[in-house]
């Protein structure tokens, strides 16, 4: 399983049309379009998830630099995660001296 990260999205990009965009290299498990938690406007990148390691890896050499929407993609692996548990960051509740 390959999380794809998906970068530069125009604002009017649809899941569908991301789906279509890597489904021509493979199969896709999900696309997730991700949106700002207060407006729910798209924050212009998203993630496609593909079950088969060298499918992804097709579609990330053929989709990365395309041009979708007047936007040219940036299409890579996805890097895990950020551990937000660790204390630092965010501001709130720190020692101001």
């Amino acid at each position: 399983m390959k999380n794809i990260f998906v970068g530069n999205l125009s604002f009017g990009a649809s899941e569908e049309t991301v789906r279509a965009l890597f489904q021509a290299h493979g199969t896709v498990d999900r696309v997730n379009i991700v949106t700002d938690r207060d407006s729910g406007q798209p924050r212009g990148f998203g993630f496609v998830e593909m079950p088969n390691d060298a499918e992804a890896e097709k579609a990330i050499a053929a989709v990365n630099g395309k041009d979708l929407d007047g936007r040219t993609l940036n299409v890579n692996e996805a890097r895990p995660k950020a551990d937000r548990s660790s204390g630092g960051g965010g501001g709130f509740g720190r020692k101001r001296y």
